[in-house]
Formats: structure tokens, sequence, C-alpha cells
């Protein structure tokens, strides 16, 4: 005999509903409650993504035959990498509605870099990780040690979806996932982060997905959206527009940003705010670059910006000899901003322009009024102004 108990809607009091139960059965009954609730929510819940998911249904398609779904035999670790602003996040949201509720349980851990940096961050994320996996409600207290041995021990036999976002360094990855066999088979663990090293060192992952910027096509699409609420641009604005797509190189962020700045602006305010954010990129656009570049040390910061001020487009043969003059650890700087992806190169340097404006921008600000003191000078009316008026820094 089965005996089935629908109830319309969460109760605290289940005595008034069964009063002959006694505390052990309300106890039970709870915990059946919050069960079938916690399902139910586990198979519905989807993040929000992008207003305007311009691109994404080809990247997912890209990213699924990394994932390898319905391959419930084999754990699988994947990486997404690639420069700020370009969809990361965007795209692991997307990969986690998607997928989501073909696994037992699913969790989502967001600004990983951000939480880990606080006081007992890490254990704080994994806290959070092991309660969202488990549907527990409560801390689990877990401590300062001794957290990865909790999670394989709780998630061993769980066939999980986990994704981590935006992670910066390996102990983020030891302290969460130690190595993917920590879960059951059949999981899947994602990974988003700006440092393509720290996903093939160590044999870290299974594959890697490497973001790219989306197309001109895509690019009008995805600003006009957000610029004239329609798919493509007014027509006395298309040769704005056109600018405008050129100066984002693809990049979902600075269209989503400038789209919603020049919203409902006239052509005139337009090319004020484009010759603006020429000289200097928009506040937003500044700080999610910044974030790259405030993790590099000092050395490849020197690096970072003589290539910003000085050297982008030139070969890599002349860059390492100028930077090795300067007394530099030019070989192994370069590679890590390629790590990290702040630079792409095979014969010659390139920076992303907007990296380029962003280093520039962090020059200016040293010294906003006096081009003299600050570390660097590229600017012709600057260096003019500096020599006639006897204004340089001395360094000591």
């Amino acid at each position: 005999m089965k005996l089935y108990i629908f109830l319309c809607e969460k109760c605290d009091s289940l005595n008034v509903l069964f009063p002959c139960i006694g505390r052990n059965e309300y106890e039970f009954m709870h915990k059946i409650i919050q069960r079938v609730d916690s399902q139910i929510v586990k198979s519905t819940y989807k993040l929000d993504i992008a207003e305007y998911p311009i691109g994404l249904e080809s990247r997912l398609k890209d990213l699924n035959t990394c994932l390898g779904i319905g391959r419930n035999d084999i754990t699988l670790m994947i990486g997404i990498y690639g420069i700020g602003g370009v969809g990361k996040t965007t795209i692991a949201k997307a990969v986690f509605n998607s997928i989501g509720n073909q696994f037992e349980a699913r969790c989502f851990l967001e600004n990983v870099r951000e939480i880990s940096c606080q006081v007992n961050g890490l254990v704080k994320l994994q806290e959070r990780l092991l309660g969202t996996l488990l549907q527990t409600f409560g801390s689990f207290n877990i401590g300062c040690v001794g957290g990865t041995n909790n999670i394989k021990h709780r998630l061993c036999s769980k066939r999980i979806l986990l994704i981590l976002d935006d992670v910066n360094e390996s102990h983020q990855l030891q302290g969460l996932v130690g190595d993917k066999n920590m879960f059951g088979p059949g999981s899947r663990i994602v990974i988003t982060t700006r440092d393509q090293r720290l996903l093939t060192s160590g044999n870290q992952v299974d594959s890697t997905y490497e973001v790219q910027g989306l197309d001109d096509n895509q690019a009008i699409q995805l600003f006009s959206w957000h610029a004239f609420k329609r798919d493509r641009p007014v027509e006395s604005y298309v040769e704005l527009t056109k600018r405008i797509i050129d100066y984002a190189k693809g990049l979902p962020l600075v269209l989503v940003v400038l789209g919603s700045a020049l919203y409902d602006r006239s052509i005139q305010e337009w090319e004020s705010a484009f010759k603006k954010y020429e000289r200097s990129p928009h506040k937003d656009i500044y700080e999610i670059f910044k974030i790259s570049y405030d993790g590099l040390d000092d050395n490849e910061k020197d690096i970072f910006l003589d290539i910003a001020c000085f050297f982008n487009g030139e070969s890599v043969e002349y860059v390492m000899e100028i930077l090795d003059t300067c007394h530099f650890s030019a070989s192994l700087g370069i590679a890590r901003l390629k790590d990290k992806s702040l630079i792409s190169f095979d014969r010659y340097v390139v920076m992303h322009d907007l990296l380029q404006k962003m280093g520039k921008e962090i020059v200016r600000r040293e010294s906003p009024g006096k081009p003299g003191e600050r570390s660097r000078l590229w600017f012709h009316e600057d260096v003019r102004h500096v020599l006639e008026e006897n204004t340089v820094r001395i360094s000591h």
C-alpha cells in the first residue's frame, strides 16, 4: 500500500493538519517537505544571464563538445578563459542553466577571487559549496582546516555540476575541488579565469575553451539592442556605430556599457562621448580591466605599462631586447602577460586597444596635471612641454 500526501503549502504547524503525529514524525515530515521543496527549486532555478544573449548559442554549442554530456562514467574538469569583459561568466551561467537539471545537484560559486581574499574567505566558499550541493540548511562550521576532506567525504558519490567563476589562484582550486575525483562519476567542474596557465599547470583540467570576442555582425546587434532597443542602428547613427564597434573589438562588456551610456542621446552627445572614450576608457570598463593589472607583480606591471605606452605592435625580438636592457625579466614577464590574457604574440606583441588605453590611463593618473612627474611619456605634446619647461621627474 502506498500513501500519497499532498500539501498545498509549507506549514510550520503540521500538527494542525495531523494532530496525532508525535515529535519524531513531525520532524520527519518537515524534512520531507524541505527535500521536496529543494528538488523543485533545483529543477526550475535559473541564473540571470545577459539581457540580449547575442552569440551565446554558438558558444554553448562549442562547449558541449568539451563537456561530454551523456558520459556518466567519467568526471571532467573544463576551463574557460579569456580577457576580462569577453563574457566568460555569462557563458558559464548559460551552461549552468542549460545542463544543470541533468545532475543530482549543482552549484554556481561566483566571485571566487573576491571572496577568497576576505578573512576565512576560502572557508566561506567551501561551506557555501557544501550547503548548496547537499541542499542543507545552516552552516557546516568546517573551520580553517579539513575543508577539502570534508567536501570529498560528503560528495564523493554524488554526480554534481560545479562552476567556479573568476578563479585566479591555484590554492582556490585546491581548496574547492582538490582533484576532480573528489566527486561522483559523471560530475562536471567548470572553471572561469583570466589566467590560462592556472588551468594547464599541473594537468588541472581535461580541456580548455578560449572565449573569443563577437564578430562584427554580432557586435552590431548587441550594441544596437542597448543603444537603440532594436537589432540594428538608426540610419543616421550608422557611421558612429561602426566607429564604436571598431573601438570595442568584439568585447561584449564594452558594447553593453557604451550602448547603455549612449541610449537616447543626440548625435552631438555621441561624438562628444566617443572623443572622451578615445582618450581614456569608460570608468566601468577601466575597473574591469584593471583587475588583471592589479594581479601582476611589480616586474610584470612595469612590462605591461611599457608595452601599453611604447611597444604595442612591435616585434617580440625588439621588445625583449629593450626590456632586457632595462633589467626586466622580459621572457618570463611577457609569458605571464600572455597567460593572463593581457597580450598575445607570435612575431609581434599585440595588446587589445582598450587594455592599452587602460595602461596609459594608469600612467596618466600618476600625476594628472603634471606630465613631468609621470613614469612614462608617449604623447608628443606632453614630451614637448616637459622638455621646454624642464619639469621632468628625477628618480632617486
